[in-house]
């Protein structure tokens, strides 16, 4: 039988939620012992060696409503200059744009969308109304729906340019299938709350140092354990607490893993079958990174563009925001017709639509397609997303699926790793028998 661990807390898995976790515990002087399968700490937001670059499995940006992950950034030392914090900037080259100025909240978006390219006055003022209406109902919807349905009566260039590409970009669920109320909430806590909440943050360096890393850093000064490469194939209940294989037991755990391996984690606690019936009912959508490497003088006209029916829908310029000149990175959300073409004639179609904004484009040295299948569940109307609180008392769930506001982001992954490790502060751990 695995030993008893005294006065110390199990995290399985070291994601932004499970790192959120430890180190909120470790924050609170609780040690921590932390187990993940892999020797790279960040999850499904890594970081990746290409071509003896240091890259990651996908891009994402985070926004300044992301409070959490930049309180727990400063809590555990992450540098300032890891986020290049940029005004609000959403432009299609040549059919919109739209920034944000540094002005005080409300005006900083009234001004953005009086002053948007590509909206004739009268959309303008539909969006601006559209906004209104959302913050007098609380950004609360009596009854679920999609938000297309939602957004059913805003002009169709307002849809195009500006709702829909943010509810897919947040989401990562196509608008004819996402749950408008998630969207709402979205739509809360960056355009309608203060200015800084609608910066975006622009990562400058690789996700694994962004958080993960300095989190590890922190845990382990104050004590806890950060076990890469261990492996938990089962968790079992003993009349102690929670028993990970041959790696102890526990009287308290966080499993902070994927949700697709959560059933075979807890194949042997049938009071979570509730929960691991819930995950099979899950839709899964994909998210695309296509890397292509050219020549150091290539350079976006923005760290990040849009592209509209194209292929890729967002551009980053690694060079503007990581410092690695002429690298740059196309991403494509959810369920699209690139899980119809290969990987060379993807990054052909990337290429062109890179071409229309760069003059001259070289051809690229070298191109790498990263495709994450299980990026995150669908973001339906009502999908049901199981509770930090399980059924067993002392064992709690983390994760991006895990229920919230939000929808699976960054930020609701390490949201839920604060409300699973300050659950664990709320009940004593208990003492061997």
């Amino acid at each position: 039988m695995a030993r008893f661990v005294t006065g110390r807390v199990a995290v399985i898995g070291a994601g932004y939620a499970g790192l959120a976790a430890a180190a909120e515990l470790a924050a609170a002087g609780v040690a921590v012992d932390l187990f993940d399968a892999s020797r790279t700490l960040g999850g499904r937001a890594r970081a990746v060696e290409i071509e003896g670059l240091t890259l990651d499995n996908g891009a994402h940006i985070l926004v300044g409503a992301y409070t959490e992950t930049q309180r727990l950034m400063h809590l555990v030392g992450a540098p300032a200059s890891a986020l290049l914090r940029l005004p609000l900037h959403l432009e299609f080259p040549g059919q919109f744009r739209l920034h944000a100025p540094r002005l005080p909240a409300p005006l900083h978006l009234a001004w953005a969308l009086a002053t948007a390219q590509g909206l004739s006055w009268p959309e303008k003022f539909a969006a601006i109304a559209f906004m209104r209406r959302q913050q007098r109902a609380g950004f609360r919807l009596a009854n679920d729906t999609t938000a297309s349905s939602l957004l059913a009566g805003q002009p169709a260039t307002a849809r195009h340019f500006l709702w829909e590409p943010l509810c897919l970009a947040a989401l990562n669920t196509a608008p004819e299938q996402a749950s408008a109320q998630v969207f709402l909430n979205v739509l809360r806590d960056s355009l309608a709350a203060d200015r800084a909440a609608s910066d975006l943050l622009l990562p400058a360096t690789d996700f694994s140092s962004l958080f993960p890393e300095p989190a590890a850093r922190f845990v382990e000064a104050r004590g806890g354990n950060i076990r890469r490469g261990t492996r938990i194939e089962r968790v079992r209940r003993s009349d102690a607490g929670f028993a990970l294989d041959e790696h102890g037991t526990y009287a308290q755990a966080i499993l902070a893993v994927a949700p697709q391996h959560l059933p075979s984690l807890v194949e042997e606690l049938p009071e979570l079958a509730p929960v691991v019936a819930q995950l099979h009912c899950y839709v899964w959508e994909p998210i695309v990174t296509c890397y292509l490497a050219y020549p150091e003088s290539v350079r976006l006209p923005q760290p990040m563009l849009g592209v509209l029916d194209g292929t890729a829908q967002w551009l980053f310029d690694r060079g503007q925001s990581h410092g690695q000149s002429g690298i740059l990175a196309a991403v494509i959300s959810a369920s699209r017709r690139h899980r119809d073409i290969d990987a060379h004639q993807l990054t052909d179609e990337i290429h062109r639509e890179v071409a229309q904004v760069v003059p001259d484009l070289p051809a690229p040295r070298w191109s790498r397609v990263i495709t994450e299948k299980r990026a995150s569940f669908a973001c339906t109307p009502g999908v049901s997303r199981p509770l930090t609180l399980t059924e067993l008392p002392g064992l709690y769930l983390a994760g991006d699926y895990v229920a919230g506001d939000y929808p699976a982001t960054i930020e609701g992954a390490v949201r839920s790793g604060v409300r699973a490790a300050r659950s664990t502060l709320h009940q004593a751990p208990r003492r061997q028998p």
